[in-house]
């Protein structure tokens, strides 16, 4: 293709294929990279930031069956998955508004073959909404969005003892600048273990968690099979 060099080896290289980032892409080049990928021998695709007319066209080239599109976010994933690991990753959601980049990470998880526990709308503001559910804050990382001023990775990064993927979203009023506010809220979190990616980057946040999620998970397994 004259637009695109599709990456064949990325799996080998990186542990999952290659993702297409939608936003610039026409429909046709969409679904042109996406055959490329699957006919390379890449089971499922994922698409990030697709347009409803790149959702469109791919369900008309792979059919309903073979086409699993975000309603929020403008993800959507061609083929199916394997499940890779066992152990589900948190994606908590500090509000309603912040779903879509929540959806975002969560359909990332699944193209990845993980599995996904969503816990939605504990912000900071009713702080007896995540405590009441702080015992499922059980997982080898966690993703935690937010927008606003961005506290609540703080909040859980104070729960938990594993590391915490931090995503801030352009959620807020004036002052939020954008998620520039819980952007840098979460760089200058006190709590240990937080790490933070990009402003509605839930893609990225979801990605570095299922890297941690399917190291321990197959450093448990090989554990188990030595018998040590």
């Amino acid at each position: 293709m004259d637009f695109a060099t599709p990456d064949h080896d990325r799996a080998r290289r990186c542990g999952h294929g290659e993702v297409i980032y939608g936003a610039g892409k026409t429909p046709e080049q969409t679904v042109a990279i996406t055959r490329a990928l699957r006919d390379g021998g890449q089971a499922c695709v994922l698409t990030t930031r697709a347009s409803a007319e790149q959702v469109a066209a791919l369900r008309e080239a792979f059919g309903d069956g073979e086409v699993d599109a975000g309603t929020l976010g403008g993800t959507v994933l061609v083929g199916q998955p394997e499940i890779l690991c066992e152990t589900p990753i948190p994606i908590v959601c500090a509000g309603t508004s912040d779903l879509p980049v929540a959806e975002e990470a969560a359909m990332t998880c699944r193209a990845l073959g993980h599995r996904v526990h969503a816990i939605n709308d504990v912000g900071v503001a009713g702080l007896h909404r995540l405590m009441t559910r702080s015992d499922e804050l059980q997982g080898n990382a966690i993703v935690v969005i937010a927008g606003m001023e961005g506290a609540l990775p703080s909040v859980v990064g104070g729960l938990v003892d594993v590391p915490v993927i931090a995503v801030p979203t352009s959620v807020g009023y004036g002052a939020s600048f954008g998620g520039l506010s819980a952007l840098l809220g979460m760089l200058n979190s006190c709590a240990s273990g937080v790490t933070v990616v990009n402003i509605d980057n839930g893609f990225g946040g979801a990605y570095a968690a299922c890297q941690i999620n399917r190291r321990v998970d197959d450093a448990l397994r090989a554990k188990v099979k030595s018998g040590k």
